[in-house]
């Protein structure tokens, strides 16, 4: 099954949303901060664990007549700025609303915290912009039940603009952008049993908690789900890198294949590596090229992502890495030659693990698509340790959006480019079941070194085996490039890993890929 997007007007990805559903209420009328009803991080966690130990009832969706809107009558829906939350206080935060309806049947609440207290926020009919075409259907002043989720807005780019920051919508996805970027990969809650042997779950964020002070703005959520409940902290830092510290407090009522920590939705097409399958103008379409991880001791692993002909998977063994996350590294605008996308301005994103996560995997699922409208990325820790009914789990991390470019004075040289074609000398009948892989080192210390620099390349393979192996710098850039020769026998998954080393050490980064001899 192909993920989606939380954009509805660019991916369909919202099919996937949980019935996991609360009873509707209406919002109660606005009261004295004295009678405001205290709220609490710990009380939202002790709730949340007295709700797992019952069992899961899903309620109905309400019903209501935006349940009858389509896709083309639900993107007519706007909010209304004027009608954004916050706008009479000293700070410079906005509110927001999405319309419940289309894929977005099950309400969700949203309340303001304000010195310890919770009051929650009314929508109605009059804070959206319905369209000439849904007017009549639409009744006036009409109390909604709740709304799909929420955006917040802040000057990120100027002081005298407010854009949007964050957005929460559908089932338990989220977005975030730093300074400059544009949309594209997303995070969620939690992943539950993704690409197992059994279906997965999606569990939903069915209220939040929004507080602000001047430079940041503090979410907390209830999730909801058949598997689990759980409550969670979101401290937002918007900047050139916004950086959002998460805590999530899970609580298992039943057993899960997998538990997915941290997950991460991207897609991937087409690039060096798989440009031949697409006839298309551009270059390269992906809102993120790698998946990057830094171990704890200290190397640094690029594994290039791929659009595969069938569902892989690939595990990463660690135990509490330092950080990983899906990075768009290419920015060069010429990459892509795409000025409505404008993939040279998607956000990277970063997993920065707090305290010790123990032993583990980072694990990325690639999907087959055809379409960029698809999200087919996925990667996120999977603790070694099976979750059970009754147990209750605690994670911490930053999550960082934003360009989050290489160090340029960094030892290590890194992946710049990753290309693939047939096995075998150039100009010549291919090698049957070969593939030749070129991959581009740049910067760091063999950067600096010359072309007669005592260099080489060191390289594993599983199920598989290497024909030939050249490095050597290119005089035009001054990077380094290394060409395998890999064959293997049809049907095949083989497992890739290369890096350059000389001189007694270690010049690269990891390189790491599969490749699905098909």
């Amino acid at each position: 099954m192909l993920l989606t997007s939380l954009h509805p007007s660019r991916r369909a990805l919202l099919k996937l949303a949980a019935a996991s559903a609360l009873l509707p209420r209406l919002a109660t009328p606005a009261l004295a901060q004295e009678d405001r009803p205290p709220f609490s991080f710990d009380a939202l966690s002790e709730e949340m664990k007295a709700a797992a130990a019952q069992p899961w009832e899903p309620a109905a969706a309400p019903e209501g007549w935006w349940g009858e809107l389509d896709y083309d009558g639900y993107r007519k829906i706007r909010f209304r700025d004027r009608r954004a939350r916050w706008r009479d206080g000293d700070d410079d935060w906005r509110l927001m609303a999405f319309h419940m309806g289309w894929l977005f049947p099950e309400p969700v609440r949203l309340f303001d915290v304000t010195d310890g207290t919770a009051q929650e926020l009314a929508f109605t009919t009059d804070d959206f912009d319905y369209g000439r075409d849904l007017r009549e259907q639409v009744p006036l002043h009409g109390e909604l039940p709740g709304v799909a989720g929420f955006k917040l807005n802040w000057p990120l780019n100027a002081p005298d603009r407010m854009d949007e920051v964050v957005s929460f919508v559908g089932a338990s996805y989220f977005r975030a952008l730093g300074a400059g970027n544009v949309y594209g990969a997303s995070a969620r809650g939690v992943a539950l049993n993704t690409g197992t042997s059994v279906p997965e779950e999606f569990p939903r964020f069915s209220r939040f908690y929004v507080a602000r002070s001047d430079e940041t703005a503090t979410i907390h959520a209830a999730l909801e789900g058949p598997s689990v409940m759980g409550a969670y902290r979101f401290v937002l830092r918007p900047g050139p890198v916004t950086e959002m510290e998460v805590t999530a407090r899970l609580y298992f009522r039943a057993a899960v294949e997998e538990l997915g920590v941290a997950p991460l939705t991207s897609m991937f097409l087409f690039a060096g590596q798989n440009r031949q399958a697409f006839d298309d103008y551009r270059p390269n379409v992906h809102d993120s090229d790698g998946l990057r991880i830094l171990r704890a001791d200290g190397q640094t692993v690029w594994r290039p992502l791929n659009n595969p002909a069938r569902l892989a998977s690939s595990y990463f063994k660690l135990n509490s890495p330092r950080s990983f996350g899906l990075l768009q590294r290419e920015r060069d605008f010429d990459s892509y030659q795409d000025p409505g996308a404008r993939y040279d301005r998607r956000p990277s994103i970063e997993i920065v693990p707090q305290g010790d996560w123990g032993p583990g995997a980072v694990r990325l699922v690639e999907i087959p698509t055809d379409l960029e409208a698809n999200d087919n990325i996925v990667a996120f820790w999977v603790p070694e340790q099976k979750v059970a009914p009754g147990d209750a789990r605690e994670f911490a991390y930053t999550l960082r959006w934003g360009d989050l470019s290489p160090d340029p004075a960094g030892r290590l040289a890194v992946v710049h480019e990753t290309r693939a074609g047939t096995g075998g000398v150039s100009g010549t009948e291919g090698i049957e079941n070969a593939r030749k892989f070129a991959v581009d080192f740049r910067g760091g210390r063999l950067g600096a070194l010359g072309a007669e620099a005592k260099v080489e390349p060191v390289v594993t393979v599983s199920s598989g085996h290497v024909l030939t192996s050249t490095v050597e710098k290119l005089p035009v850039n001054g990077d380094w490039r290394v060409v395998l020769d890999v064959a293997a026998e049809p049907g095949a998954v083989v497992e890739l890993t290369l890096h350059v080393a000389g001189y007694g050490e270690r010049l690269t980064e990891t390189w790491a890929y599969q490749w699905m001899n098909a």
